[in-house]
């Protein structure tokens, strides 16, 4: 019963947070995981970590597409 209260008054750490964006944004989040980020974690930072995981997606695919179309000749 300890253990449980003191698990649901923990916020997520940063490495909690970036793991859980990049499983939600390759889609394969578990529920169990999902559960954690809604009850403990704020909706700013998985927010601003969606927003910044998408932003670094575009950018990676875009460089890459260039580096491509630029080695054809």
């Amino acid at each position: 019963m300890i253990n449980q209260k003191q698990d649901q008054e923990k916020k997520p750490k940063l490495r909690t947070l970036v793991l859980s964006v990049l499983a939600a944004g390759f889609g394969v989040q578990s529920d169990k995981n999902r559960q954690r980020d809604f009850t403990h974690g704020s909706p700013l930072a998985f927010i601003i970590g969606g927003l910044l995981f998408t932003l670094l997606f575009i950018a990676s695919v875009a460089t890459i597409v260039g580096v491509v179309l630029s080695n054809q000749s």
